[in-house]
């Protein structure tokens, strides 16, 4: 009798595994086609010299390109640049996106469209939004919105994109502000997966809106904020369209990322084994950071 129950479970155990692999083999597959390989390939061809326009031109360079990157100042003003972008941003947005999320979880009146307006960057192209951004820092009061503005209280313009002080700065607030609306959803998420009694006993024992927010908000909130840092920081690190669409990395390279650095070492200036090298440097940057994240917000 026991054989007779346990045959039927092992072949349903076994159709259930062979039924998951072959719903998560496309996948896999896309993954390893994308992802895995690119990788790979991206470390081999780091060894070697090699000029996209001509492919016959390759040669096995052993570790040159990674002894050039530590000799490369651009290298080392990209990486600043990336480095300056990503510890201004990621605070920057994460607590817009939760005073946002908190803002939209209140019970006040036409809080679902506010949702919508909030989110609806985060579904536009990053392209159209950078043209925009672009538009609005014109340095023209004619043209430019922020300056015009500027102008009307009795300020002069801000040439904000063509300005090595203030081109970054620019772009830091118009990511934060474009990418807000997602983490948004996120914390949104998170809120309501707090318990209400938990704010009702809080409230109970006299604690205040702060109070509130502080011992009652945060702790619950603790897992969403570790995944949003985490995802944020990654984005940051990634920066290119931005600087690409509004300031070519200028001006005088204060711009300049190092996501944009390899595109113009790869694509621009056809030094492919070289680009290849500093994508693996940069590659590894990223897994360290992320590994560093990871164990400064693990909690017992």
């Amino acid at each position: 009798m026991k054989n007779s129950v346990t045959t039927p479970r092992k072949k349903y155990k076994k159709t259930e595994k062979i039924s998951g692999m072959i719903m998560s083999a496309p996948a896999v597959l896309l993954l390893i086609g994308f992802l895995i390989i690119p990788i790979i390939y991206t470390v081999y061809y780091s060894f070697f010299t090699y000029q996209v326009m001509r492919p016959d031109s390759i040669v096995f360079s052993a570790l040159d390109n990674y002894k050039k990157i530590f000799q490369d100042e651009n290298f080392w003003l990209a990486l600043r640049s990336t480095v300056y972008f990503t510890i201004l941003v990621v605070p920057f947005q994460c607590i817009l996106a939760l005073a946002l999320a908190l803002l939209v979880s209140s019970k006040l009146k036409g809080v679902s469209i506010f949702r919508t307006m909030y989110f609806s960057p985060q579904v536009t192209s990053m392209v159209v939004i950078a043209i925009l951004w672009t538009i609005l820092y014109n340095s023209n009061v004619n043209t430019g919105l922020i300056n015009a503005f500027l102008g009307s209280i009795g300020f002069g313009p801000i040439d904000f994109l063509n300005n090595p002080k203030t081109a970054m700065n620019a772009i830091i607030f118009m990511s934060a502000w474009q990418g807000a609306g997602y983490q948004m959803m996120i914390f949104l998420a998170g809120l309501n997966g707090i318990p209400q009694e938990q704010y009702e006993a809080a409230s109970v024992d006299g604690a205040g809106k702060i109070a509130q927010f502080l011992y009652v908000t945060l702790p619950g909130l603790s897992n969403t904020i570790k995944y949003v840092l985490m995802i944020t920081i990654i984005q940051a690190m990634k920066l290119f369209t931005q600087p690409y669409i509004m300031t070519k990395g200028g001006p005088q390279n204060s711009t300049k990322t190092l996501v944009y650095y390899i595109y113009e070492q790869g694509f621009q200036k056809g030094n492919f084994g070289y680009a290849c090298a500093v994508a693996s440097v940069f590659f590894l940057l990223v897994v360290i950071i992320s590994m560093v994240v990871k164990k400064l917000t693990k909690t017992n």
